[in-house]
């Protein structure tokens, strides 16, 4: 069985996800079996926290397997992706919550969002975020989802434990207080999806470009485009004004709340490499 590097690397971090990477050929074979599916190959260009392949069921459709293993961040992936019903989103077709297990729609072509220009990518991200948030239509909607105050305690505490490499023991500090303002629960809050970036958005049939992986939280919508502006570095780097400008315009959001949050990012992510001094010197300009 093929797994990916990452996959197995990250799966080294704990007992539970060695335990489940241990179990993942058994697994395989119980969802054939019990989804009546026929497995193809896995795709080699993802496996970070999850193992995907290609399978055919028993009707002939084409679909896609994913397993992600016990991972925070993602662990209401199913409760979101049934909430938001294939609305901007793949669909899914069967789920198993005791092992995480998903057979969702395949995307064909199933190209990645990357392969438009960044302009463009605004602007498809922006469209897919509001036709998502609008899906939230009262607070009693979101019962059962985890708050953001909860992923952003979570890093929170990474950053802290890094403390020791700090470039700007002053702006981490900032950062980490806006993260405590900035998360406080408001009644507009609305079903997010944290993870909205260029190589989550694929070229589909059913709609020109639909969403995978989320990271369902319910917190501010502002939040929601900074991880599409982290991953424009170049731009965002350059001038994170001007692209906090636009990506606000375009998505509707508060340019202010929009800028705070990408300067709480750029300063006080938890990181691998705090050597990377575009990120002090971007929430420096933000700042």
């Amino acid at each position: 069985m093929k797994i990916p590097k990452e996959l197995i690397v990250n799966c080294e971090k704990g007992p539970e996800r060695k335990a489940w990477l241990h179990g993942l050929p058994a697994l395989v074979k119980d969802l054939e079996a019990r989804w009546s599916i026929r497995m193809g190959e896995p795709f080699d260009h993802t496996g970070s926290c999850s193992w995907v392949a290609s399978a055919t069921r028993a009707n002939g459709d084409a679909a896609v397997l994913k397993l992600a293993m016990p991972h925070m961040e993602g662990q209401d992936e199913i409760s979101g992706l049934r909430f938001w019903k294939g609305h901007g989103t793949v669909k899914l077709l069967e789920a198993d919550l005791q092992s995480g297990a998903m057979l969702l729609e395949r995307c064909l072509p199933g190209t990645t969002l990357h392969s438009e220009p960044e302009w463009r990518q605004d602007e498809v991200v922006a469209n897919l975020l509001k036709q998502i948030w609008s899906l939230t239509q009262a607070p009693s909607d979101l019962f059962g989802f985890r708050p953001l105050s909860l992923m952003i305690e979570f890093w929170y505490g990474e950053t802290l434990a890094q403390r020791r490499l700090w470039p700007d023991v002053g702006l981490v500090n900032e950062g980490l207080r806006l993260f405590k303002e900035l998360v406080r629960p408001d009644p507009t809050d609305v079903l997010l999806t944290t993870d909205l970036h260029a190589g989550n958005i694929l070229r589909s049939e059913r709609e020109p470009w639909l969403m995978i992986d989320p990271k369902p939280f319910v917190g501010d919508r502002a939040y929601d485009p900074v991880q599409h502006l982290m991953n424009c570095e170049t731009r965002l780097h350059g001038d994170p004004i001007a692209l906090v400008r636009r990506v606000a315009d375009l998505t509707e959001v508060d340019a202010e709340r929009l800028r705070l949050w990408t300067f709480a990012r750029a300063a006080a992510d938890p990181r691998d490499d705090w050597n990377d001094i575009r990120w002090m010197r971007t929430a420096r300009k933000l700042a």
